[in-house]
């Protein structure tokens, strides 16, 4: 059964290999992907505000997008009101299924961007490449099967390697490099499984939903192109954000989805004030008509069930933020791990493949000689 086991770890090791590398590379890049845009584009991210400043109203700030942008429609709106991260506005060229992102000062109702498709930084083109390497469904596939090879991989290693707790700390840095680099990865391998158990089991999750939902919503290749807002012109968005904060207490809004396609509704997403560290900054909703403004529906993730709880604890589990700058840094360095682990394992996989064919070699030779 061992035997099995560990063939079937490091056969499902070779296949997934370079796309995992590159899943973990760029995760890594993404736990700090605010900080890298801030840093590369702070004209675009970031704002100042006295503590006492208030935003633009949300209706102002979405007329003066599309006045700028007259070929495009509104289908989301991502909102900041920390007084130092700008606004996202995200719109659809009319008769296509082109996103694009500017970037809004809040505070003073100035675009700071022209329209750039949701690949076209280097951040969001890393987010592209990790989630489906830039190939969409067939690349979000792909992703899925990688994901799916590296959660077995963590299992798969602690129940092969369970032994090596005993001496987790002790690496033979005199003995040869196979041993040596057996050690290693061994050693990387139980440390970091734990995490990458973790991130390969949400990622898993978030594919498969992601490829569900495309598939389902166009299953029948159907596709809205749109060419006119989809929500009543009398809509007051700013009118509808102030309702969340008195539909569900302590509430702040993060991002807006805007009816884009026949079937949706206006729904704000946001967080509350919470106990529990893992809920996530959209854990909450409130949903609209988009024809009337009426309220549809309502989450407060306080007040949700054990699995809607649990499902929604993935997005800080998957990129490591519930504790903060700690938790980041050890998803980042652990995120990073794989590498050492293609190698060692590609090394030790080269080396017994090595002294397979010697010894085949040798019992050769000595039919031969007989």
């Amino acid at each position: 059964m061992r035997k099995t086991l560990f063939k079937w770890h490091s056969y499902g090791a070779l296949i997934a290999m370079l796309p995992l590398l590159i899943i973990s590379i760029t995760g890594s890049i993404l736990v700090f992907k605010v900080e890298i845009d801030s840093l590369l584009r702070p004209a675009h991210m970031l704002v100042e505000a006295a503590p006492t400043t208030p935003r633009v109203s949300l209706d102002t700030l979405m007329k003066t997008l599309l006045v700028a942008n007259p070929d495009f429609e509104l289908g989301g709106w991502e909102i900041f009101d920390d007084k130092s991260r700008s606004d996202a506005g995200y719109i659809i060229k009319r008769g296509t299924e082109d996103w694009s992102k500017v970037y809004v000062n809040q505070y003073n109702g100035q675009l700071l961007s022209e329209p750039q498709s949701l690949e076209h930084y280097i951040t969001d083109w890393i987010l592209g490449l990790h989630y489906s390497f830039l190939f969409h469904i067939a690349g979000a596939s792909v992703a899925l099967i990688a994901g799916s090879i590296m959660l077995f991989l963590g299992i798969s290693g602690i129940i092969l390697y369970r032994r090596f707790w005993a001496k987790l700390f002790t690496l033979r840095f005199n003995a040869v490099s196979r041993i040596l680099f057996s050690d290693i990865h061994k050693f990387i391998g139980i440390l970091s499984s734990p995490v990458l158990i973790i991130v390969a089991a949400t990622g898993v999750y978030w594919n498969f939903i992601g490829i569900q939902h495309e598939l389902n919503e166009h299953s029948q290749d159907e596709h809205y192109l749109i060419s006119a807002p989809r929500y009543s012109p009398e809509i007051s968005f700013e009118t509808l954000m102030q309702q969340t904060e008195v539909e569900i207490a302590s509430y702040k809004a993060g991002y807006l989805t805007i009816p884009f396609e026949p079937g949706r509704d206006i729904t704000f997403y946001g967080e509350v004030e919470s106990s529990n560290p893992f809920n996530s900054e959209y854990a909450s909703f409130v949903s609209f008509d988009r024809t009337s403004g009426k309220l549809l529906a309502k989450q407060d993730i306080r007040q949700a069930d054990n699995l809607t709880v649990f499902l929604d604890s993935f997005r800080k589990l998957h990129f490591g933020y519930f504790g903060g700058l700690f938790t980041r840094l050890i998803w980042c360095v652990v995120g990073l791990m794989p590498m050492i682990l293609a190698f060692t394992g590609l090394y030790l996989y080269w080396y017994r493949r090595k002294q397979r064919v010697k010894s085949a070699q040798n019992r050769r030779q000595q039919i031969i000689n007989v």
